[in-house]
């Protein structure tokens, strides 16, 4: 899907849970985007890659996808989360994110950039470049146009 039309469709939620939780809507969407590849790779409307633990006890889909581990990339099939839409997802994803301590900085931040950097070093993801290819996606699209003020307590 061509991105104005991924970032169309994923701005209002996005936004609202902005206002809702504090967590940028330009870090929302450029993470769907590079977790997505724009919407291509959606599998359970799962737009970030969230793996199903043990205590998720919502539905899951089995998805084949490349994990760094001890510096080699491999190929592994994984549970993730599934979602009936794309607005389920990414409230789910704030819920995700705010009951993890492990996370707790990030909401700290107040800016995509710093987000971006905050989730990659609480291990968001294996990928070491996480958080630069977050913020090139950002960047190149100029998403903190997108961010709106928070209606949570800092």
């Amino acid at each position: 899907m061509p991105p104005t039309s991924f970032i169309a469709l994923l701005l209002p939620g996005a936004q609202e849970c902005q206002r809702a939780t504090g967590i940028p809507a330009s870090v929302t969407i450029a993470q769907a985007a590079l977790e997505s590849g724009w919407g291509e790779r959606v599998r359970g409307n799962n737009l970030f890659g969230i793996k199903a633990d043990k205590a998720w006890k919502g539905k899951t889909v089995d998805v084949p996808t490349h994990e760094v581990i001890k510096g080699q990339r491999v190929f592994v099939v994984d549970k993730f989360r599934a979602y009936d839409g794309w607005a389920e997802c990414v409230m789910d994803r704030a819920r995700f994110l705010k009951a993890n301590p492990r996370y707790a900085k990030c909401f700290r931040e107040t800016t995509g950039e710093g987000w971006a950097r905050a989730m990659a070093a609480a291990g968001y993801a294996t990928d070491p470049a996480y958080a630069d290819k977050l913020i090139a996606v950002m960047k190149g699209r100029k998403m903190s146009q997108y961010d709106v003020a928070a209606q949570v307590p800092a």
